[in-house]
């Protein structure tokens, strides 16, 4: 099949060349577009009590956005309470302003610093405002929210007090315009390392540029798909980052494997046709299962309830398939028009190689090594168990952050700071005797520092729980589900609030995650099999995949949570996990460490199948495919830490965590546990019950078998240093 495909490549080649042209063409002038249509409010289940109340609170109260402003000065100072009475009126008189707190006007406590040398000025924006509503002013035409901050900003000019601006639209800006910031830094650090890295390890300009080529055709196809998708929903910021990381390492990941065979191929004496043929057969059938497997991994994420995690499905897939079909297309295409100016790969007698030599290392301490290496793998996983896992806020955004220092300000400055309230929505009258009764209630109960209790409408009232402690701490979680199970108030209640949509989202994602991990699991070993013919292979590589994770997993926690390196890595340490890190890790981690996996398995059961010797086949296929695969490894790792260099801490953890993975994969599993676990399950490797023996006979999805080299030679990589 695949080999019949390189054919048509072949004779097709112009105009495969002209198509992915048209493909970066059209990905380079659409797919940028791709930033306009960013962002969703929350992206959470829509089912859960939590969103349910608080959409049910905005219908009843309906609030505009709040931008609020910290004046770095005494509001007592007669300078500056002059500024900030002259703020205060040119802000009421702004069209769609509904309110207006200054110290000054109010005298109110609360929005003095507790040090008295800090003022806040809160604006209430009106409820349902147009966002293109605009406003005339002395410069000009602009939208309310700008004409807001530009007169909260004039506050500090002309030598003005030092002036933070936040609130409304401006966070979510923020975050957009960091995590562009992060994603042209992560592009910036990677590309021209990844060049440098490919003309040493690979040699020759064209042999490099393969690579490159299709890792544009892969990023521009899949911004193209997420462009697309974005018309039709809401598509999360992150999603654009997902896109740029798997199309630079995939794409460098699967052009490599093909280039290298191909070489390897011209060694063995094949015209550049035939090498292209068998290439695609062997080679090209490696990387479709690959491509496939990854793919399904990042689609399990739909599976999820929360709108904002399906844009890294959508993202994560689309490049994965884009790049794949990049590789199977445009590389053959490609080789028919250059292959003859790429050398072929040097060769070496056979058994003579480092990785053929550490096989054979490795099988000759099977068991100790399997026991030393997985007990390791374990401990390193040990921390996670103690993960504190939360959604992010505001101090994820790097410390020069104004959103984040007026955050951090208003949070430890000024009274009332510290933890956002527990909201309770209740169908009762403010005045009813019920209520009262069970604001008592609540008062009594452990970790409760403070209860208000205030009118909605003459039916409805909000109850205001502050806790002892974090937003979303021990106590604020404890008091969300104590505060659902208080028995028939007389009356029906919502609990929402910070506190409330963390425990909300983790049992989304617990009650969802046995399907995703089902669907992942599932799917892998049926494209596994289909490839191997064996119920045990597809087994041990879940297995050698749970516990790269889990170790990846344990220095996250390690790591982020709990500070360590954070000077190398440039970051401030929260004490917490982003509860959605260790899902996208898993999705994105389990799809690489099959990459590799795969790259593996295919080259040992290609020699398994000419010699039917496993230990020989495994030493062989390790040989084969070990500096290729480090090579990919090394570059996929450049890409991710690229990423990781970003200063969004999300981001950050992200890029850290799979470059650890891959890490991992390409060396610990790789070259010590998959051949030391192959070598003690000796012809059991290959085993399948009968009945499924006859389906794989009948569908299994394979090449021809081609005989191999003869059996003196062994070709080899091109040189890789």
């Amino acid at each position: 099949m695949l080999a019949k495909l390189a054919d048509r490549m072949i004779r097709w080649r112009w105009a495969v060349l002209a198509a992915w042209l048209a493909v970066i063409a059209l990905g380079g002038l659409f797919g940028g577009r791709v930033f306009d249509n960013l962002g969703i409010d929350n992206g959470y289940n829509p089912d859960t009590e939590s969103v349910v109340a608080d959409q049910r609170l905005s219908e009843l109260r309906p609030e505009g956005p709040q931008i609020v402003a910290l004046v770095e000065a005494s509001p007592t100072d007669p300078a500056v309470a002059e500024r900030l009475t002259d703020a205060a009126a040119d802000l009421r008189a702004v069209p769609g302003v509904a309110q207006v707190l200054d110290f000054p006007s109010t005298k109110a406590p609360q929005l003095v610093a507790t040090d008295g040398q800090a003022s806040l000025v809160q604006v209430q924006l009106k409820p349902d405002l147009d966002e293109a509503a605009t406003t005339t002013g002395s410069g000009g035409e602009a939208s309310i929210e700008d004409a807001v901050v530009g007169r909260l900003r004039a506050i500090g000019a002309d030598g003005g007090p030092r002036v933070l601006v936040g609130g409304g639209a401006i966070i979510g800006d923020e975050f957009s315009r960091q995590a562009e910031k992060d994603l042209a830094r992560g592009e910036l650090v990677a590309l021209p390392v990844m060049a440098v890295l490919l003309l040493v390890l690979i040699g020759g300009v064209i042999a490099s540029g393969l690579p490159i080529a299709v890792a544009l055709a892969a990023i521009t196809g899949g911004l193209l798909i997420l462009y697309g998708v974005s018309e039709l929903t809401a598509i999360n910021e992150y999603s654009v980052n997902v896109v740029t990381m798997f199309g630079l390492g995939l794409a460098v990941d699967y052009s490599l494997l093909i280039v290298n065979r191909f070489r390897e191929e011209r060694a063995a004496g094949r015209e550049v046709p035939e090498a292209i043929g068998r290439t695609s057969a062997t080679a090209g059938r490696t990387v479709l299962f690959s491509g496939l497997t990854v793919a399904l991994a990042m689609s399990g994420l739909l599976l999820f309830a929360e709108p904002w995690l399906h844009s890294f499905a959508y993202g994560g897939a689309g490049v994965v398939l884009v790049a794949m079909l990049a590789a199977l297309t445009l590389v053959p295409a490609m080789l028919a028009l250059f292959g003859r100016r790429l050398k072929p790969a040097r060769t070496d007698r056979e058994g003579h190689g480092f990785f053929y030599r550490v096989s054979r290392l490795v099988q000759r301490w099977a068991v100790l090594i399997v026991l030393v290496v997985g007990l390791g793998l374990v401990l390193v996983a040990l921390p996670f168990g103690r993960a504190e896992l939360r959604n992010s806020d505001v101090d994820v955004l790097p410390a020069s952050s104004e959103s984040r220092q007026l955050w951090e300000a208003t949070n430890t400055r000024f009274p009332g700071g510290g933890a956002s309230p527990i909201q309770v929505v209740a169908d009762v009258p403010a005045k009813d005797p019920a209520l009262a009764a069970y604001t008592r209630r609540v008062e009594g109960l452990e970790g409760v520092a403070r209860v208000a209790a205030e009118p909605v409408n003459g039916t409805v009232s909000l109850v205001q729980v502050t806790p002892t402690g974090a937003t979303e701490g021990p106590d604020a979680r404890r008091l969300v589900g104590e505060l659902r199970a208080i028995d028939d108030p007389g009356f029906q209640t919502q609990v929402t609030g910070q506190a409330a949509y963390l425990i909300d989202y983790r049992n989304s994602l617990a009650d969802r995650l046995p399907w995703v991990v089902g669907l992942i699991v599932g799917a892998t070993m049926v494209l596994v099999f289909l490839m191997t013919g064996s119920v045990i292979i597809p087994i041990k590589a879940i297995v050698m995949a749970t516990l790269s994770l889990g170790a990846t997993f344990g220095a996250l926690v390690w790591i982020f949570q709990d500070g360590h390196l954070s000077g190398l890595l440039g970051f401030e340490p929260t004490g917490y996990i982003d509860i959605t890190i260790p899902v996208l890790v898993f999705v994105f981690g389990f799809g690489l460490s099959m990459d590799y996996e795969l790259f593996l398995l295919s080259r040992i059961k290609e020699e398994y199948d000419v010699t039917g010797d496993n230990d020989r086949a495994v030493s062989l296929g390790l040989q084969r495919t070990g500096r290729i695969v480090t090579a990919a490894a090394l570059l996929i790792t450049v890409v991710f830490l690229g990423f990781a260099a970003g200063e969004l801490l999300t981001i950050k953890q992200v890029g850290t965590a799979l470059a650890l993975a891959v890490v991992l994969d390409a060396t610990v599993v790789r070259t010590l546990l998959v051949p030391a676990t192959m070598k003690l399950l000796g012809r059991w490797n290959w085993w399948a019950p009968a009945p499924l023996a006859r389906l794989h006979d009948r569908f299994g999805l394979r090449e021809a078998v081609v005989p191999a080299p003869a059996p003196a030679e062994e070709t080899e990589p091109a040189t890789l240093a």
